[in-house]
């Protein structure tokens, strides 16, 4: 099967994460796609092929050289995750290809008007006279992460095929619920068994990261207390105005729409109440540990001094940290950011490093003993209608990983 139409199987999957469910896989979808992909791993050649109760499935490319030899090159691992966020709407998608990009406004849905406008979207002209694969507006394309699935499955389809080109060992992983933040939380780094690895996880073309956010997820509960406003002189804690209250005291400026590059920030993701109880969802996110940890303070400070108005139990809060900025796990390994850039490079991609303003489950897993950077998958406009994959660039990314393959069996 070609990537294209890989890709496109792998999207009729509907597979959005879900926090609330408390099940891993958090829904029902993951799973059904895993078993597929459990199932076409085999299909294709690949050997120790297992899919656990969780949804994590590995797979093993055996090396082709002489043992003695295989036994001098690293055994590395190919990362990617099987959720879409549940930012869109995963379900029914319905993509279509826009042949031979011409640089105007793509209409996404006629019926809706819905259009994925250049002034909106100015990265889409980088994409002229390409192949692009678009939605219908309706939902999210998937390619984060199905993209980075279709390049290793592909990239691994191609070695079985071609046996004169020399590799190790490989591993490959895939995992759910990574855009709930809970991507790594049963991945069996030693059952792994790789010495590095790359998460297919990356944004546009060329992206190559090792730094990523430290990550915290905090959840405010207000409680107030409710009597008729006809008599509540006095009585009456409205737990909305409250909440209210407590959020803009965060700085105005620090929120995602204000910040760029290693600027950190508070995002209120969720908000919903009652005049009884108000809970307000966040994300804290920042690149230097430091300042990550004085938002976290500042979060607790806050929720004291509404107590210290209001009565102590007022407010309540519940942090927890979520992933970490791999930096400090990379920085001793750094051949093989140098590995990745050499590949891009062979293959016509420019190398663009750049600090993820995110995180994948690299970051986790390089805390657990697995280095692991994140590469391109190559799409653009994640989590949203206007998502869209160039098909150059996930041809690219394959080729990226079987250049990484090539060269790590041939640098000793």
């Amino acid at each position: 099967m070609n990537i294209v139409d890989r890709f496109l199987k792998y999207v009729s999957f509907c597979t959005t994460s879900d926090e609330n469910t408390n099940m891993t896989p958090s829904t029902p979808g993951q799973m059904e796609f895993a078993r597929y992909l459990a199932d076409e791993l085999k299909q294709i050649g690949l050997t120790e092929v297992t899919l656990d109760k969780n949804g994590y499935i590995m797979a093993t490319l055996e090396s082709n050289q002489p043992s003695a030899v295989s036994h001098q090159i690293p055994t590395i691992g190919f990362i990617a995750h099987m959720d879409t966020a549940p930012d869109a709407s995963g379900r029914n998608v319905k993509p279509r290809i826009v042949k031979a990009y011409d640089g105007r406004d793509i209409v996404l849905n006629e019926e809706e008007q819905i259009v994925l406008e250049t002034a909106k979207y100015p990265e889409i002209l980088h994409y002229q006279g390409q192949d692009i694969i678009v939605t219908n507006g309706k939902t999210l394309l998937g390619a984060d992460d199905k993209a980075g699935i279709a390049e290793i499955v592909t990239a691994m389809e191609y070695l079985v095929q071609h046996p004169e080109i020399k590799h190790g060992k490989i591993r490959v992983g895939f995992t759910p619920d990574e855009e709930i933040g809970q991507g790594a939380d049963h991945f069996d780094v030693k059952a792994f068994g790789a010495d590095f690895a790359y998460t297919m996880d990356g944004g546009a073309i060329g992206e190559l990261e090792f730094e990523n956010f430290n990550a915290a997820s905090c959840k405010i509960r207000v409680h107030g207390v409710n009597v008729h406003p006809g008599s509540a002189y006095h009585k009456m804690q409205n737990s909305m105005r409250i909440a209210y209250q407590l959020a803009v005291m965060l700085p105005r400026w620090e929120t995602p729409e204000h910040t760029q590059g290693y600027e950190g920030f508070y995002h209120l993701i969720g908000m919903s109440g009652t005049v009884e109880e108000t809970t307000l969802s966040y994300i804290i996110r920042d690149h230097d540990r430091h300042r990550f940890e004085s938002r976290k303070r500042e979060m607790e400070h806050l929720v004291r001094k509404v107590n210290r108005e209001y009565g102590e139990g007022t407010a309540e809060i519940e942090l927890r940290d979520q992933y970490y900025n791999m930096r400090e796990k990379i920085e001793p390994v750094m051949h093989i950011i140098n590995l990745a850039e050499e590949a891009m490079k062979a293959v016509g991609v420019t190398p663009v490093v750049k600090p993820i303003r995110g995180g994948t489950d690299g970051a986790r897993l390089s805390f657990e003993g697995l280095p692991c950077p994140n590469i391109f998958a190559g799409g653009e406009n994640f989590h949203s209608r206007y998502e869209y994959l160039p098909i150059r660039s996930l041809e690219a990314a394959r080729d990226v990983v079987l250049e990484i393959v090539k060269k790590v069996a041939t640098q000793r």
